[in-house]
């Protein structure tokens, strides 16, 4: 993947001038596409991400554990309540994640994003994300820009790229979990659903595509705006609602709590099929990173599975007077990352390299005691990239994020994030660029000339 990188790199300078051009035909493509809604737009880099056959088996095998391990969290609370006294689960979200959901899955979708080391193979979770997770149309429309680039198309001569389909294969997943619904019917009417205030539209109206190719009727919902009467879930249409896609993720439920009452209700009457269910919130929460370190987990866990827990999973505390100081974490701040219990978008997240000794303690001081997480950090793998719009611009290194999207325990696909700083965040600068997969093509070595 370094050599590829390098190869990217090594014509980018031989056309630098016409990388230029095609930098802004990217951009100028990606801000006219579905990328681009409510004065924000993705931004990316010339150089797109690609790994080989080789590390789609790696994330494969990643993706076996992690979902196994998953699972065996998810119905270890269930069905123990002393177990439950680990989470910091209010009463009424733990009333919603006991809820059967009476389909053949705990986790239906995820993505797992980790630190990958190119290098050397090894790697380390940043998060989880399950319910609300996202960003499949932005590496569709990304990869689609790819025509616009003109050093990707030079590279097309020694390599055969693929890439992953992340919308029918999603839809196709989703129905056959569906069809395993104790109380499911011949044609669901499928609802997705979110808080349309800060949703991402576009890809919603994507997924009603496909949903609707595949022969479904489906309606993108305003959560807030479900009513529920007789034992039936109505969309804002009036539409009786079998099944739904849920996009709202559990924090902006509980926020909202008294507002989405009508969908409460129903999925507490198990009155209609909810994909995800609440229980995906188990491993969703920043806590579980601390939970399956804990000796109560262990206890269950196989020896190959308390491995790749100690290798791959960050410690990780409440960044609270009982468990810590703020003299230690502010005296090592280089080993800390902070974020809180539960958000998403990497929103609120501070990583003690970004900052100096002064503003550190000014942010230790504001989250101690306040909901917070402190983890310890680990510098991702830097790759060089650039953004080429402007004459001006050198490549510089960028660490890296892959995102590997899990449909019902599958590998499928990948995602691939980008920032000069030491986090990932969309607070911070942050790109995303098209994620590909690689293979040489036979006979032909680069610089060749065909």
């Amino acid at each position: 993947m370094r050599e590829i990188t390098e190869q990217y790199a090594k014509l980018i300078e031989e056309e630098t001038a016409e990388t230029v051009l095609s930098a802004n035909r990217v951009k100028d493509y990606v801000e006219a596409s579905p990328l681009a809604y409510m004065n924000r737009c993705v931004k990316t880099l010339q150089i797109p991400k690609v790994f080989s056959e080789n590390e789609v088996r790696i994330f494969e095998g990643v993706v076996e554990t992690m979902y196994r391990i998953a699972g065996k969290v998810i119905r270890r609370y269930i069905n123990y309540p002393d177990y439950r006294k680990l989470f910091p689960f209010s009463k009424e979200l733990e009333e919603l994640i006991l809820v059967p959901n009476l389909y053949d899955s705990v986790l239906p979708i995820a993505r797992f994003d980790i630190f990958y080391h190119e290098d050397t193979g090894d790697f380390v979770f940043c998060e989880i994300n399950t319910d609300g997770t996202s960003a499949m149309n932005e590496d569709r429309i990304l990869n689609q820009a790819l025509k616009y680039n003109n050093i990707h198309q030079r590279m097309q001569d020694y390599y055969d790229f693929r890439t992953f389909e992340l919308f029918d294969s999603w839809v196709d997943t989703c129905i056959s979990l569906y069809r395993t619904y104790k109380k499911g019917v011949e044609q669901p009417y499928i609802a997705i659903v979110d808080f349309m205030y800060h949703t991402t539209m576009r890809e919603l109206e994507e997924f009603k595509r496909r949903f609707e190719a595949f022969g479904y009727k489906t309606e993108i919902c305003e959560i807030r705006n479900l009513t529920y009467e007789d034992g039936v879930l109505y969309s804002p249409t009036g539409h009786p609602i079998d099944l739904i896609y849920r996009r709202a993720v559990t924090t902006d439920v509980m926020q909202n709590y008294r507002e989405v009452q009508p969908f409460i209700r129903a999925v507490l009457d198990q009155n209609v099929c909810l994909i995800g269910s609440f229980c995906t919130q188990i491993i969703h929460t920043k806590w579980f990173f601390k939970v399956v370190h804990d000796a109560g987990t262990q206890a269950f866990l196989t020896e190959e599975e308390k491995d790749f827990v100690k290798k791959h999973i960050p410690f990780t505390n409440l960044l609270d007077r009982r468990f810590c100081s703020q003299r230690e974490i502010v005296e090592d701040k280089e080993r800390w990352i902070l974020k809180p219990m539960d958000s998403y978008a990497s929103q609120g997240v501070f990583a003690g390299v970004d900052f100096n000794r002064y503003t550190w303690e000014e942010i230790v001081d504001r989250y101690f005691n306040n909901n917070y997480i402190y983890q310890e950090y680990h510098s991702p793998y830097r790759s060089m990239n650039g953004d080429y719009t402007s004459v001006n611009v050198e490549a510089k290194p960028y660490t890296n994020m892959t995102g590997l999207f899990v449909y019902n325990g599958r590998l499928a696909g990948l995602y691939s994030r980008m920032s000069d700083g030491g986090i990932i965040s969309s607070q911070y600068n942050e790109k995303t660029v098209p994620t590909l997969v690689a293979s040489k093509k036979a006979g032909v070595n680069f610089g060749d000339e065909l």
